[in-house]
């Protein structure tokens, strides 16, 4: 199974996406770097974020996060014998 991204609303200043994991992780290598805020909510599942520092976040479900923009992360794991949902909301 595939990772899905599904944008649920777009606006000027707010998205929203309900991302679908199911083991899937970040390349190593690869960083994100987004220019907007994201704030992220696991509504199934679990998974983790890792930052540049090399520090991590554990999120279960109904936990949450803020990310500033420009803050580098990436996913490090996700729950793999059961889907992974979350909802994020990236703004300005």
């Amino acid at each position: 199974m595939a990772e899905q991204f599904d944008e649920l609303l777009s606006r000027a200043n707010v998205r929203v996406e309900r991302i679908l994991s199911y083991g899937q992780v970040t390349p190593a290598e690869q960083w994100y770097d987004q220019v907007e805020h994201e704030w992220v909510l696991v509504l199934q599942g679990a998974g983790r974020i890792q930052y540049q520092d090399g520090s991590e976040v554990i999120l279960n479900v109904g936990d949450s996060v803020d990310i500033p923009a420009h803050c580098r992360h990436r996913v490090s794991w996700t729950a793999p014998q059961q889907l992974t949902i979350w909802l994020a909301v990236f703004y300005r």
